[in-house]
């Protein structure tokens, strides 16, 4: 009985502080779709930084309602890569690029994104991932064709987009940021369901950011295997991604 017991101690102790990591701390998530891409790959697993924003609810295991709002609250910036629940069903979680601070006006227009007005700077780019398919990216389960670029939010930071060669979405409504929400765009522009589709996602209360992305820690190609299936690593595998800090 004292070996059952010990080992019980031990179990419950690391339950314990593998909670605390998880909520204070870092806490792992998969890359299930391809709204992010070229920036973030299905199949990639990335580390996300808890304290970045401060914490609510949702930034606990099953989201209890320990408090109402966020406490050390803490503004993201933009251009930040932030997971939160979605706000349809608060359970869901998405992670998209911050573009829209509280108070904001939020545009696209010509493929180009305004905010307050002012034209963020884009340039015509190349995909780094697979230069041999550089106008190629993944929407789903399907190839499309389309145009690479870099968007330049502020001095700070720079990331990849990418747009359809075909029917594209370049235009958008005018949207006004309520006080304590955010707009958040999918990298990959006309494959991403995010702030721009009100119904669903649209704009995101403060408390349901869960955190900052801050790393890809692991990386395997669906594509070409599962993980699971360590005797196919060799192939599926994306070595070059392990440890890849996050833009």
């Amino acid at each position: 009985m004292r070996k059952i017991y010990d080992n019980l101690k031990t179990l419950i102790i690391a339950l314990i502080i593998a909670i605390v990591i998880r909520s204070f701390f870092f806490q792992p998530f998969y890359i299930p779709s391809s709204s992010m891409e070229p920036n973030l790959l299905v199949g990639d697993r990335i580390f996300v930084s808890k304290y970045s924003y401060g914490f609510s609810k949702h930034s606990f295991p099953f989201s209890p309602p320990i408090f109402k709002n966020r406490i050390f609250n803490k503004t993201p910036q933009y251009g930040d890569l932030i997971v939160f629940k979605t706000p349809s069903d608060n359970r869901t979680d998405y992670i998209k690029r911050l573009v829209g601070l509280p108070g904001d006006e939020i545009q696209l227009k010509d493929g180009n994104l305004f905010i307050n007005k002012k034209k963020i700077i884009k340039s015509e780019s190349i995909n780094k991932n697979s230069p041999s398919q550089q106008q190629k990216i993944m929407c789903g389960n399907a190839l499309s064709e389309v145009t690479f670029f870099k968007e330049k939010i502020n001095d700070k930071k720079e990331y990849n987009i990418v747009y359809n060669k075909v029917g594209s979405m370049i235009n958008s409504d005018i949207y006004n940021v309520p006080q304590n929400h955010y707009f958040l765009l999918g990298d990959n522009r006309d494959c991403s369901r995010d702030s721009r589709f009100l119904s669903s996602v649209g704009y995101v209360h403060e408390n349901n950011l869960v955190g900052k992305a801050q790393i890809v820690f692991f990386s395997n190609n669906t594509k070409k295997g599962s993980v699971l299936k360590f005797w196919n690593w060799g192939n599926s595998l994306r070595k070059d991604r392990f440890f890849k800090r996050l833009k």
